[in-house]
C-alpha cells in the first residue's frame, strides 16, 4: 500500500490566500481537483476522500459505485476528460460556510469521507471553506490556480490501493495518481526520469543480475542475498572496516533479541512502539523483543565498568541486524525492509569533546560516501518534535546548536527540518542525489542527552569526580541492504570496477581447441593472483557473440576474447571490450590489462 498518510483535518477551516504567482503544489492541487471532477462525471457517484499535492505530482482517494476498481485503461479515458475540463477554463471559486452548512451540503451530495471531515474537527471550528471547479465541490482551504486552462501539462501514472486513513482496519479505497507541471517540457523531462528510474528499479536489477531475492516463505520485507549479491555487500562492508579502524572506531557485537526491560528504559516501547514486532514470551511468561535498535545494548557495554575520561571519545561500531515491524503496504524492496543491517556507531564522549566529534564525524562521514561514488549532497537539521520528545527546552537548543555548527564549515546547503527528530534529541541528515537526481536520506547524526541519563551513564572526570557522558549516534549508510539498493540504481546495476562482482569475463572462441583452453586458464590464475576476479565463460556450444552479449546483460565491466589466432600469434596481446563505454575494443598487453584493472580498484574509481 502507498505511504503517504494525509492529515485531512488539513482541507478544513478558512481559504488559504493565493499568490499572484502560483507554485508547483498549488498547480498539482488544483491538478487533484480537476482530476476529481473527470471522475465523478466519468463515474457517478463515486465517493472522494482526499487529494494533495505530493512530492512530484499529486493523488486522489476514491470509492466508486457498485465495489467497481479503476483499471490502467481508466486513466487514459480520465486525462482525457480533464483535457476537455481543462480547455473550459473553469474557475477555482473559494466559498465559506458555516460548518453545520457546509456538512449539509456534502451529505446531500452523499459524499461521506467530508461529512466524516467537518465531524472530526474540533468544536471551535464554525466555518470552513470549499472549492467550486465547474459542478465539482470540494472541501478544501486551498490555494488554487485562478483556472482550469493552467492546468494543461499532466499526466496520471497508475493505480493502488490504500486503507481509509491509512489504517489497515478501515476500508479500503482506491488512489489514482498523477503528476503536473507548468510546461509540456518540464512534463516529458519528468516522464523521462520516471522511465529511468524504471530501468534502474533495484527490485527489477536485483533478479536481473542474481543478487538477490525475497522467498515467499521467510515473509514480506526479510531478504537473501545470492552470492553475486553477497559479494558486493562484502566488499562494501569490508571497506568500512577498514576506514573506521583507521578512524578509531572499536568493533562490538550484540544478540537480536532482548529482555523488555531493556527497551522500557530506553523509552523505545513508549515511543517507538508502532514499530516494534510483538513480544515472545518465554521463560514462563518473561517478555523478550527483537531488537529495533542497537544503541541500548552499546550503552550496556559502555555501563560494564566505570569509564575513565581518558579512554572518551569512545567509538563503538557494529553492524547490527534490527527488525523493524513496517506494515506491509510500506514494504518496498531493500529500501523498506523489516529486516536490515545497520552500520551503526555510538560515539560517547564528554560535553567538551562534543563539537569536535561532529565535526569531524560528519568529514568522515561525506568522505565514505564519496568513495562508493556519491558526491551531490545537502544536509537537513531535524529539531525537537513537539509533543514528542524527553528531556529539557535547554538539552534540545545546546544539541541542536551543536549539530548547526558542525554543518556550517561543511559546504553544503543546510536545509531545516522542523519537528522531524527523534524522541531523544536532534539529528543531522545527509541527503545525497543520485545519477538521475533522485534525492536519497543516507546518514543520520544524532546528539543524545536523553538515554545517558536514563541509563545512569557516568566517567570518572579529570577532578576524580563523576560526569555524565554525551551519546552520538550515527549509521552512516543508514542500513546495508537500502545503502545497496541505492548503489544499484545509482550505478544502474553496472557497479564500478572495486564492487564488480565478475570484473573481467573471459571468452575462448573455441573452447575445444586445447591451446585456448590453457591461455584461458593462464591469464585467469594472473588475474586471480593479482586479486582480481575474472569469470571464464566456458559454456560448451555457446557462441562467442551470445557469450559477449552475456557480458553485457550481466553488467560486467571488461571482455577478453581469445581464439586461435591470438594463441599462434603470440605476441602476448589481447582483445579487450569496455563495456561501460559502449563495447569499445581496443588491443592491450597482458601486463597491461593486469595493472590497469588493479589501478582502477585500487583507486576505486566510480566509473
Amino acid at each position: 500500500m502507498p505511504s503517504e498518510v494525509v492529515d485531512d483535518a488539513a482541507e478544513a477551516g478558512l481559504p488559504i490566500a493565493t499568490s499572484d504567482a502560483p507554485t508547483l503544489d498549488v498547480l498539482r492541487h488544483s491538478a487533484a481537483h480537476l482530476m476529481a471532477a473527470a471522475v465523478t462525471e466519468l463515474f457517478p457517484g463515486a465517493k472522494y476522500d482526499v487529494g494533495p499535492s505530493i512530492e512530484d505530482g499529486f493523488f486522489y482517494n476514491f470509492r466508486l459505485p457498485g465495489d467497481a476498481h479503476f483499471t490502467e485503461d481508466d486513466l487514459g479515458v480520465i486525462e482525457e476528460r480533464m483535457r476537455l475540463l481543462s480547455k473550459r477554463a473553469l474557475p477555482y471559486l473559494p466559498d465559506v460556510l458555516p460548518r453545520a452548512e457546509a456538512r449539509a451540503l456534502f451529505e446531500q451530495l452523499d459524499q461521506p469521507f467530508k461529512v466524516a471531515i467537518i465531524d472530526r474537527l474540533d468544536a471551535g471550528v464554525d466555518r470552513v471553506s470549499v472549492y467550486r471547479t465547474g459542478d465539482f465541490i470540494d472541501l478544501c482551504r486551498g490555494p488554487h490556480v485562478a483556472d482550469s486552462g493552467v492546468v494543461h501539462a499532466f499526466k496520471l501514472l497508475r493505480v493502488a490501493g490504500v486503507y481509509w486513513l491509512g489504517d489497515e482496519r478501515n476500508e479500503q479505497l482506491q488512489r489514482v495518481y498523477g503528476t503536473a507541471w507548468f510546461s509540456d517540457e518540464e512534463l516529458d523531462a519528468y516522464l523521462h526520469r520516471l522511465e529511468e528510474a524504471r530501468r534502474r528499479d533495484h527490485r527489477r536489477l536485483g533478479q536481473e543480475l542474481d543478487l538477490f531475492s525475497f522467498p515467499e516463505e521467510l515473509g514480506s520485507g526479510l531478504v537473501v542475498f545470492h552470492p553475486n549479491g553477497g559479494l558486493i555487500r562484502t566488499l562494501m562492508e569490508d571497506y568500512s572496516r577498514e576506514r573506521h579502524i583507521a578512524a578509531g572506531y572499536e568493533f562490538v557485537n550484540t544478540p537480536h533479541i532482548t529482555k523488555e526491560d531493556l527497551f522500557q528504559i530506553s523509552g523505545h516501547l513508549d515511543w517507538f512502539s508502532e514499530g516494534v514486532f510483538p513480544p515472545l514470551e518465554l521463560d514462563e511468561g518473561q517478555r523478550y523483543y527483537l531488537k529495533p535498535m542497537n544503541c541500548p545494548m552499546h550503552i550496556l557495554i559502555f555501563r560494564s565498568r566505570m569509564r575513565s575520561y581518558r579512554e572518551l571519545p569512545l567509538r563503538l561500531f557494529e553492524f547490527g541486524t534490527v527488525y523493524r515491524y513496517e506494515k506491509s503496504g510500506v514494504v518496498h524492496g531493500l529500501t523498506r525492509a523489516r529486516g536490515f543491517t545497520q552500520d551503526d556507531a555510538h560515539i560517547f564522549c564528554s560535553r567538551e569533546q562534543m563539537q569536535g566529534e561532529l565535526v569531524s564525524l560528519l568529514d568522515f562521514t561525506l568522505g565514505l560516501l564519496r568513495d562508493y561514488g556519491l558526491s551531490d549532497f545537502y544536509l537537513e537539521l531535524s529539531t525537537k518534535p513537539e509533543g514528542k520528545a524527553v528531556g529539557t527546552d535547554k538539552e534540545w537548543e545546546e544539541a541542536t546548536g551543536a549539530l548547526r555548527e558542525a554543518a556550517s564549515g561543511r559546504g553544503l546547503e543546510l536545509v531545516l527540518d522542523p519537528g522531524g527528530g527523534t524522541f531523544y534529541g536532534p539529528k543531522i541528515s545527509v541527503q545525497a542525489r543520485d545519477a538521475i537526481g533522485r534525492t536519497w536520506q543516507i546518514s543520520t547524526i544524532q546528539v543524545d542527552f536523553q538515554l545517558p541519563h536514563r541509563f545512569g551513564l557516568e566517567f570518572v572526570d579529570p577532578s576524580g569526580g563523576t560526569s555524565r557522558p554525551i551519546m552520538i549516534h550515527r549509521a552512516l549508510f543508514g542500513s546495508i541492504e537500502r545503502f545497496f539498493a541505492i548503489l544499484v540504481e545509482h550505478y544502474a546495476g553496472a557497479f564500478p570496477l572495486w564492487l564488480a562482482p565478475v570484473q573481467c569475463e573471459l571468452i575462448p572462441v573455441q573452447d575445444d581447441e586445447p591451446a585456448v583452453v590453457a591461455s584461458i586458464a593462464d591469464l585467469a590464475a594472473r588475474m586471480r593472483a593479482a586479486r582480481l576476479r575474472p569469470h571464464v565463460d566456458d559454456r560448451p556450444g555457446e557462441r562467442m557473440q551470445a557469450r559477449v552479449r552475456t557480458a553485457e546483460l550481466h553488467k560486467v565491466p571488461y571482455v577478453v576474447v581469445i581464439g586461435k589466432r591470438d594463441v599462434e600469434r603470440n605476441d602476448g596481446m589481447l582483445s579487450l571490450r569496455d563495456n561501460r563505454r559502449g563495447g569499445a575494443q581496443q588491443q592491450v598487453a597482458v601486463d597491461d590489462l593486469i595493472e590497469r584493472l588493479t589501478a582502477e580498484v585500487r583507486e576505486r574509481r566510480p566509473e
